[in-house]
């Protein structure tokens, strides 16, 4: 079964477990001399990897107009919400902070769909979006910290980067394929991260075991799983309802690390998650059953990588 044709929720559940999984990377990534550094050789290998059927794109007749949305795509969605996100976090934002922060993603989409993308939100959905962020801030918790002020403005330009994105792919048309968009997408984050990772130390890659294991899971579980399957859901369905699925990142990042790292899964923990599931049950209820935009023809679609006719990691940075 092609993945366009697979069910939506089939879709929408490996888009939780997918960018959930950024926190992961980032855990694995906690030894190497620079957390730049990993994030620049992710994109650069994407990119790679995805170079030839690129090429073929341009053969068959990409146009400049899809190269640069994708661009702004990259830009948005890839590094402006991973660098600030990430360099918060370094500053001193509690990881609980940043996830809770990043969680007003659903409700700042959900209140610009109307006038920018003349969805409706029904008062149902509303009510799900807020029982999702009482279920994400029960969960994850969240303290101030020890970080300058400005530091969470931070965090605030992260989630704020990915709304733009999502509606930025919702609003612009375009048929680009999945792989030729996250080629120019990474290509476009990976140019951007370079000076980054210079400045941290070097732009040379470590070579251990331990690099290697974290840019292999950023590639497959957070590029090509998370970003691609939340472009693809964001064309299939509203952005309201892809947004809600970011509630259920944080405590599904939980049970990643309850099950690889051994760290503790407590009751309050476990509530968050369960008001979670019933906020964004609330949210699907009327989701499912939203028009899609008329140049959408969901049996014939191709897959468009960042593209909605948005998006989704690490909750925290992924």
């Amino acid at each position: 079964m092609r993945l366009t044709a697979a069910p939506l929720v089939l879709l929408e559940a490996g888009l939780i477990i997918a960018w959930s999984s950024g926190f992961i990377g980032a855990r694995l990534a906690a030894d190497a001399s620079s957390v730049f550094l990993v994030l620049f050789w992710r994109f650069v290998i994407v990119a790679l990897l995805l170079a030839p059927l690129l090429w073929r794109a341009v053969r068959r007749g990409l146009t400049v107009r899809s190269l640069l949305l994708q661009t702004l795509l990259g830009i948005f969605a890839m590094f402006g919400y991973l660098a600030p996100g990430v360099k918060a976090i370094e500053l001193g934002v509690p990881a609980g902070t940043a996830a809770l922060v990043s969680a007003l993603q659903p409700l700042a989409t959900a209140a610009l769909v109307g006038p920018v993308l003349h969805e409706q939100v029904d008062r149902r959905q509303w009510l799900g979006l807020a029982l999702g962020l009482g279920g994400v801030l029960l969960a994850v918790g969240g303290a101030l910290g020890h970080a300058p002020i400005w530091a969470y403005g931070l965090s605030a330009i992260s989630t704020t980067s990915l709304v733009t994105a999502t509606l930025l792919a919702k609003k612009v048309p375009d048929s680009t394929p999945l792989p030729p968009s996250l080629a120019i997408q990474s290509l476009a984050t990976a140019i951007l991260f370079a000076p980054l990772a210079l400045w941290d130390g070097g732009i040379l890659p470590d070579l251990d075991l331990g690099f290697a294991a974290a840019v292999a899971w950023f590639i497959v579980f957070a590029t090509v799983g998370g970003y691609g399957l939340y472009w693809l859901c964001l064309r299939r369905t509203t952005a309201t309802r892809v947004g809600s699925l970011i509630y259920l990142t944080p405590p599904v990042t939980m049970i990643w690390a309850w099950a690889m790292f051994g760290e503790p899964l407590t009751l309050m923990s476990m509530a968050g998650f369960a008001i979670c599931l019933i906020g964004v049950a609330f949210t699907h209820g009327f989701g499912s059953r939203t028009r899609q935009p008329q140049h959408e023809a969901p049996a014939r679609q191709s897959c468009a990588g960042g593209v909605v006719r948005p998006p989704p990691a690490p909750g925290a940075p992924r």
